[in-house]
């Protein structure tokens, strides 16, 4: 959270076609929140392609990566006229340099392209994705696929019986507000033990009650996977699929006894599998200074 009234949003820029997809998407974002918007290009010395730069070499490099990013905003300004955007560039590991500079700059929000799973490129892009949401003490929101809405029409809200359902549930009013956007709560259970499906199903019936009552269109649904067959992040992605979604919160949780953050097996495979945007929010780290709603009820 910032300890200014301007809100800042930190987007990732590679200049390949998902972080371009990532920063499309980020710029509707930042305009919806009325944020100003800092690129952030991280050439990595010693990286991927194993190549060490000198001093002179660097420099070099930072002065062409500079100029691409001049050019995105000048884009920028003839797409989203007004809009506050600067830039800059780091040297080092990706995912490090982009979470040392959302510290720097206390940025509320951080945004990223991520290719997920699948060849040696894209599975380093999805590894910093998943790096950034882990260190990261802002929200990600992690931007995979290719075609999204320019807005946001239908939010996916996972939900479990832990105890973090409250404030995933004040999350989802947030944006659900910010968007006039729709809530669709989804459980999903492997079992058919009577007393675990029942105590659900009263937990969705109060969720959904508690969304309507704040004025958000809301729709609970309980999903039944198959043991053994289906992983619960899939039916998850399966679900947001089916329903169109535009955006899936979910949260990562935080180890007791270690200073990094833990992102649990189905919230890295939500991440790396769903074609939508996900948001990742650390539970109890504070409020994201979201604008406050303007829609006539």
């Amino acid at each position: 959270m910032t300890n200014t009234d301007t809100k800042k949003v930190l987007i990732a820029v590679d200049f390949e076609e998902q972080s371009l997809i990532a920063l499309s998407q980020g710029l509707n974002f930042a305009k919806a929140i009325g944020a100003e918007i800092t690129l952030i290009h991280v050439i990595e010395d010693g990286g991927i392609l194993g190549k060490n730069l000198s001093d002179s070499q660097y420099e070099s490099v930072r002065k062409e990566v500079d100029k691409q990013l001049q050019e995105q905003i000048k884009q920028i300004a003839v797409k989203q006229p007004g809009l506050p955007v600067t830039a800059l560039v780091a040297r080092g590991r990706v995912y490090e340099k982009i979470t040392e500079v959302a510290e720097m700059l206390q940025t509320a929000f951080i945004i990223m392209g991520c290719n997920g799973a699948g060849g040696i490129k894209r599975k380093f892009i999805g590894s910093n994705a998943l790096h950034v949401v882990k260190g990261s003490r802002c929200p990600v929101i992690t931007i995979k696929g290719k075609h999204h809405r320019a807005g946001c029409k239908n939010i996916i809200l996972p939900l479990d019986l832990t105890k973090e359902t409250r404030e995933k549930v004040g999350k989802a009013i947030l944006y659900a507000r910010l968007y006039d956007a729709a809530v669709r709560v989804v459980s999903v259970i492997f079992t058919k033990d009577e007393f675990i499906v029942n105590r659900l199903t009263r937990q969705l019936a109060q969720v959904k009650d508690y969304l309507e009552k704040a004025g958000v269109e809301c729709t609970a649904e309980i999903i039944k996977g198959i043991k053994g067959e289906e992983s619960l992040a899939q039916c998850i992605v399966d679900y947001a699929g089916k329903v169109e979604g535009d955006l899936l919160l979910i949260m990562t949780q935080q180890e007791v006894d270690f200073t990094d953050y833990f992102i649990g097996s189905s919230a890295q495979e939500i991440i790396l599998r769903a074609d939508m945007p996900v948001l990742s929010i650390i539970p109890n780290h504070g409020k994201e200074p979201v604008k406050k709603s303007t829609r006539k009820k």
